[in-house]
């Protein structure tokens, strides 16, 4: 379905079309770069709002946007978008092969373009629709579908901006710290300087209230199997420790025997030092009787 189609039934109703009529692909617009695609990754991988169940977040990159339903084929393909209180799935069903606004009734909160030299003018609000051709991608994000906040990322320059929409205007904000707090989230987007995909740049990504970075699965999984490591290297000095000590216990246990058998054999020795000078005594007594000495008046 490429326009309307009538219902059968009822010919005077328009049929309009669905995400299944509307899909993505278009074989005659070149594929993403690396970096689009590595940093819409990142983006969707780190937006965790603590506010919202994920399996009523529509996260989604390099998806067609159908947002005319008087020109149903006209749409935008954002590089990033976030739509909330929408599944992840169509219909709680079928993985997305676009994304149809009259048909979902509900509209992105934050869409976000990665700059490109060939899209960068229309990106930022440069350039102008031709009579009877679709809008400009901010004519249709700020004026027609009013998607609250816009974010512009440049790969080139680094640079960062966030559009908000202010009486029906994008106006550009100021950002804290490098961050923007996006309440509806309970989020802020910010840049990051790391490594990502083995790539070190600054990144756009997710920051939680406190101003902690909101880790992706595989970054999470990573610090957990680290302190799972870290917590069994502390279990096996603590057992290492313990080991030494029992080792230690037994070592001083072995010295006190040890020095008991020694004052034992001393005490026996002394006892039988004593009985020797007794029994010498006794016989040095005989031998004075038998002379005819009293050894008590000696």
């Amino acid at each position: 379905m490429t326009a309307y189609q009538y219902d059968a039934q009822h010919p005077q109703i328009k049929v309009l079309p669905t995400m299944y009529d509307l899909p993505s692909e278009d074989p005659e617009e070149p594929g993403l770069d690396v970096f689009h695609r590595v940093q819409a990754q990142l983006t969707s991988d780190s937006c965790i709002p603590p506010n919202h169940p994920l399996d009523r977040l529509l996260i989604a990159s390099d998806l067609n946007i159908y947002y005319d339903p008087n020109h149903p084929n006209w749409y935008k393909k954002p590089d990033w978008f976030i739509v909330v209180g929408v599944p992840q799935l169509y219909r709680e069903r079928d993985l997305r092969m676009s994304y149809v606004v009259w048909d979902e009734q509900v509209i992105p909160l934050i869409v976000a373009e990665f700059l490109s030299d060939s899209t960068e003018a229309e990106d930022l609000g440069f350039t102008y629709s031709e009579p009877n051709k679709p809008p400009t991608k901010w004519q249709v994000y700020e004026r027609i579908l009013k998607i609250p906040y816009y974010i512009i990322f440049s790969k080139n320059t680094n640079q960062l901006r966030i559009f908000k929409l202010v009486r029906n205007r994008y106006r550009e904000q100021v950002l804290t710290n490098g961050k923007f707090w996006i309440p509806e989230l309970e989020l802020s987007i910010g840049l990051w300087f790391g490594t990502y995909h083995n790539c070190a740049r600054l990144w756009l990504r997710w920051y939680d209230i406190n101003g902690n970075l909101v880790l992706t699965p595989e970054e999470f999984e990573r610090q957990r199997a680290q302190l799972e490591s870290q917590r069994a290297e502390l279990e096996s000095q603590r057992a290492e420790a313990e080991r030494e000590r029992a080792e230690s216990e037994s070592q001083r246990a072995e010295v006190e025997k040890e020095r008991a058998e020694s004052e034992r054999e001393r005490a026996e020795s002394e006892s039988r030092r004593a009985e020797a000078e007794r029994e010498r005594a006794n016989r040095l007594a005989e031998i004075l009787r038998a002379m005819n000495i009293n050894p008590d008046e000696l």
